[in-house]
C-alpha cells in the first residue's frame, strides 16, 4: 500500500529542484548570446546564426556561425572558441607571409588586432581569421568577392565587441 502523506512530502520535496531544472533549461544558451555579434550585411541575405557549445573532460568549446550570399558569392563567418579556433590561432602565430601570382598569404595588425589573411586569386576564395584571446578567433570564409571587398566586409563586424562577449 502506498503512504499517501509520504508520497505527496517527497514530491514536495522534489519540487524546487524541478522548478530550478526547468529555469536552468530556459536559460539561454551560452553561444546565442554572439548571435547579434553576427550583424547584418546590406546587401547580402544572411541565414539564421547557429551555433553549440560543448564540454568535455578538460576541454571546452563554443561556436556561433552565420553564412550569407549575394548572388553566387558567399560569406561563411564564425566566433569560435576551443579547439575549434586553434587552426586559425596557429597561423596567426606563424607571421607567415607568402606572395604568389596565384595565393597571398599573410599576417598583419589591423584595427589594433592580430589576423591571418589566404587569398586564391584564381578561385576568389579567401579567409580571415581575427585572433580574438588565446583561445578565440573571429572566422570570415569567402567566395566569389575580392581580397580587398573580403577585408573591408569582414572589418564591418565590431571584433572588440566581439573579444568583450567571450568568456574570461
Amino acid at each position: 500500500m502506498i503512504d499517501r502523506r509520504r508520497a505527496v512530502r517527497l514530491a514536495l520535496a522534489a519540487l524546487p529542484a524541478a522548478l530550478l531544472g526547468a529555469r536552468a533549461a530556459r536559460a539561454e544558451p551560452s553561444f546565442e548570446r554572439l548571435y547579434p555579434l553576427l550583424i547584418e550585411l546590406p546587401g547580402w541575405t544572411g541565414a539564421k546564426p547557429d551555433g553549440m557549445a560543448m564540454q568535455l573532460a578538460g576541454m571546452a568549446m563554443m561556436t556561433a556561425t552565420r553564412a550569407y550570399t549575394r548572388g553566387s558569392a558567399t560569406l561563411n563567418v564564425g566566433i569560435l572558441t576551443g579547439p575549434p579556433a586553434q587552426a586559425g590561432l596557429a597561423m596567426i602565430q606563424t607571421g607567415m607571409k607568402l606572395e604568389t601570382p596565384e595565393v597571398h598569404m599573410s599576417v598583419d595588425m589591423v584595427d589594433g588586432m592580430k589576423l591571418a589573411r589566404t587569398y586564391t586569386a584564381k578561385d576568389q576564395i579567401g579567409a580571415i581569421f581575427v585572433g580574438l584571446t588565446d583561445s578565440a578567433l573571429f572566422s570570415f570564409a569567402f567566395t566569389g568577392i575580392a581580397e580587398d571587398e573580403g577585408l573591408a566586409l569582414a572589418k564591418r563586424f565590431d571584433w572588440k565587441a566581439m573579444q568583450a562577449a567571450l568568456p574570461k
